[in-house]
């Protein structure tokens, strides 16, 4: 069996038992190989047959209604193009490649000609400033940054020994201007469709050769480099796929921002592994109408979105969707009851939560052929086997540290934090990989997030996630976002502190903070409740990511603070208000 049989065996197989999870656990076994190529091995074979040559792989559809469209045969040989140029100028085998693009073609013709030159990639978000940039040229030992005008010209402040090659904007000409970055090789990556679209490798891909270095988000720390192989991705996103529950001829919409790897995720891996069309729409500014008007045009069959994106979805008239999606999921933080009901009353379909990280694949997921448990991320996917420990004891329990078991290995699973032995120690250690994430398991097995290790902490020796509270607090009308952190306090050592984004049409004063107030004090226990309240636009991380972090930090100045001192905003107090249950 080759290794394109072999993988399309286990596909086939997670396909056929997506509503079946008991099996689906029992029967999968993850394909290990000793050589494997995503473009040749895959992406190739499947333009190459009759059933997929001509069928869409990527749609890209544009806010002024212009589309571009690209099958598989095509795009199958535009990245042979794309390869045969990058290895004239230069690329080689190894070497690192910053790709900073936004939602164009080029993005995935580079990304499918790199994995058949053996090029690493670093994707990058086009919001990095010149200080970021030069972080992850150092980091990552680029040679190569692949970018457009705007983009590439911030790199006239960046050292290092690299090459740019300029790809032009979405539709752009042959006279767009060219950046000028002072002693840089600037390369036109125009030129690359002159080349020949025959491909032939030189060698076999090692299966643990680097494919991919990614750069977390960074939410509690510097961001780490996360290392990907040419099978920890490409191979591991069998789970994602079957996650989601992607078909062959789906048509796929994942809303996420290139440089990120849920982009890689849902708007690469996953529905390419399914033969599955890639669905894009380039928006500004999000407008739900518009949104929904283009997953009807394009006949958007399953639908992934991040919890910001559902929460302002619900604010809108659902039912202007008039062919809603077979599929809808979310990831990247906890999604709360409300928006799941709303979604299913409006939709017929429940959002069904997944957990991953830039580190693996998805892990743990609501599956799915099963009921969801509302607020729950759902159970282990298959290849995945969690354990959930105690930090303090090491010991296995139904509270703790979501933990992977590393007999055996799951592919989907990063090789480690490229050059940072110290921490690969810290997260590899006594036959698991720690995620740093604390969650609980109810007596079905089920899984619930609690919070980062960072995020949950104690008030009056009750322990609190914020994820719970922050999701009764997104139940008003008024909360468009929130974030609860710990408040220093004399008697309960922390008490919990609520900022909040509101929603457009509220006034951010004491009437509203009243209102908020009395909702939380109605909805949860005396120990978890909200005492204190703030508005503001909450500090996030590039990818869109609250930083706690910061928030934490500003409470703990604000309580070393004497007097009235500038740079604090208005905090309303539970006491001041009168505030009292109404049951």
């Amino acid at each position: 069996m080759t290794v394109t049989e072999e993988f399309r065996a286990a596909r086939d197989h997670l396909v056929s038992v997506q509503e079946d999870w008991e099996r689906a656990r029992q029967e999968f076994e993850w394909p290990r190989f000793e050589h494997f190529n995503f473009g040749f091995d895959w992406f190739d074979k499947v333009a190459a047959s009759p059933e997929r040559a001509d069928q869409n792989a990527l749609v890209i559809v544009e806010e002024d209604g212009s589309t571009l469209s690209r099958t598989f045969a095509q795009l199958s040989a535009d990245s042979n193009r794309a390869a045969n140029w990058l290895r004239s100028i230069g690329v080689e085998r190894g070497d690192r490649m910053i790709l900073i693009l936004g939602n164009q073609v080029e993005l995935w013709e580079t990304m499918l000609a790199a994995i058949k030159l053996g090029a690493v990639l670093v994707p990058t978000t086009t919001q990095m400033g010149a200080y970021d940039l030069q972080d992850r040229v150092t980091r990552a030992e680029a040679k190569w940054v692949l970018g457009g005008t705007e983009t590439l010209e911030k790199f006239d402040e960046v050292d290092g020994d690299y090459s740019l090659i300029h790809v032009p904007g979405i539709y752009g000409s042959d006279n767009e201007t060219v950046p000028q970055v002072s002693g840089r090789t600037v390369h036109q990556y125009s030129e690359a469709y002159a080349a020949s679209a025959e491909l032939t490798p030189t060698q076999p891909t090692g299966a643990d050769e680097t494919l991919l270095l990614y750069f977390t988000s960074g939410t509690t720390s510097k961001p780490k480099l996360v290392e990907h192989t040419h099978t920890s991705y490409p191979v591991g996103h069998l789970s994602t796929l079957y996650w989601i529950g992607l078909q062959p001829g789906d048509v796929h919409l994942n809303v996420s921002s290139p440089g990120w790897a849920k982009h890689a995720w849902s708007n690469f891996f996953a529905p390419w592994i399914a033969e599955a069309t890639i669905f894009l729409y380039n928006f500004t500014k999000f407008d739900a109408a518009s949104l929904m008007q283009n997953m009807d045009e394009g006949g958007v069959t399953t639908f992934c979105a991040p919890p910001t994106v559902w929460r302002m979805l619900i604010k809108a008239d659902l039912s202007q969707l008039q062919q809603p999606p077979r599929v809808a999921v979310s990831a990247g933080e906890p999604l709360n009851a409300e928006v799941i009901e709303q979604v299913q009353r409006a939709w017929g379909c429940t959002i069904r939560d997944g957990f991953g990280q830039t580190e693996s694949s998805l892990q743990i997921a609501n599956t799915p052929g099963r009921a969801v448990t509302f607020g729950a991320m759902g159970l282990p996917l298959p290849g995945f086997d969690v354990a959930l420990i105690d930090p303090v004891t090491e010991k296995e329990t139904d509270e703790g540290e979501i933990c992977l078991r590393l007999d055996p290995r799951p592919v989907g699973l990063m090789r480690g934090y490229y050059g940072d032995e110290a921490k690969n120690k810290e997260v590899f250690r006594d036959g698991f990989y720690h995620t740093g994430d604390i969650a609980s398991r109810d007596a079905n097995g089920v899984i619930t997030y609690v919070g980062r290790a960072d995020d949950v902490f104690k008030s009056s020796d009750y322990k609190v996630s914020p994820f719970e509270l922050e999701s009764v607090l997104v139940e008003h009308p008024a909360v468009v976002e929130a974030a609860v952190v710990p408040a220093p306090d004399e008697i309960r050592l922390a008490i919990p502190k609520a900022y909040v984004t509101l929603a457009s049409g509220w006034d951010p004063g004491e009437k509203t903070a009243a209102e908020i107030l009395q909702h939380c004090l109605d909805k949860l226990p005396p120990y978890k409740r909200i005492r204190r309240i703030e508005f503001t636009e909450l500090p996030k991380t590039i990818s869109g990511k609250i930083r706690r972090v910061q928030l934490r930090q500003a409470e703990q100045e604000r309580a070393q603070a004497t007097g009235t001192e500038a740079g604090y905003g208005v905090e309303y107090r539970e006491e001041d208000l009168g505030l009292k249950p109404k049951r």
